[in-house]
């Protein structure tokens, strides 16, 4: 079981992890920060550099710690928090991935979820610390929070579409 859940999470770390790097870099086929600000106005998000910033810094931060088994409700809650406002995005294309749906966000907050409440196995920055048994209501906590957390996220950002005809166009200062 051990060694399942150290694969998973090294997996499924670094990929939500490298998501975060493309936000903010050219690194990994990112089309960096600018790259990162224009894909959250063109998915009306407001708040620009800001935005991109926090969303690859929370990717970033919750994928390495994931994958590292280290804090890990915490950094599920997190994971789960930003790949939630991506399934928001990706909610109107439908399920499938191949039609540019929420299928793939999904599957990463599945495992985040149940990462969280299994634990990260004895290969982790948690079990080196002592911290095996993270308490049951935090774990259910931070699997409730982080999904509420994106889309509480997703409300507070987002912007109602422009009516048809209106004009449009994404300030600077957004």
């Amino acid at each position: 079981m051990d060694t399942g859940l150290l694969i998973l999470r090294v997996v499924v770390g670094l990929l939500i992890a490298g998501h975060g790097v493309q936000k903010v870099s050219h690194h990994l086929g990112g089309n960096g920060l600018a790259g990162g600000t224009d894909e959250f106005r063109h998915d009306g998000f407001r708040g620009g550099t800001l935005t991109a910033l926090a969303a690859g810094a929370g990717q970033v931060g919750s994928g390495l710690f994931l994958a590292l088994g280290a804090l890990t409700p915490l950094a599920a809650m997190v994971a789960m928090g930003v790949m939630t406002v991506a399934m928001t995005v990706k909610l109107p294309h439908g399920l499938w991935v191949q039609d540019d749906g929420y299928e793939y966000p999904l599957v990463l907050v599945v495992v985040a979820g149940a990462l969280a409440l299994t634990g990260p196995g004895r290969w982790s920055a948690d079990h080196a610390a002592g911290l095996t048994d993270w308490p049951l209501p935090l774990t259910v906590a931070a699997v409730v929070l982080g999904p509420v957390s994106g889309l509480l996220t997703r409300a507070v950002l987002h912007r109602p579409a422009a009516p048809e005809g209106a004009a449009s166009g994404a300030r600077a200062a957004d």
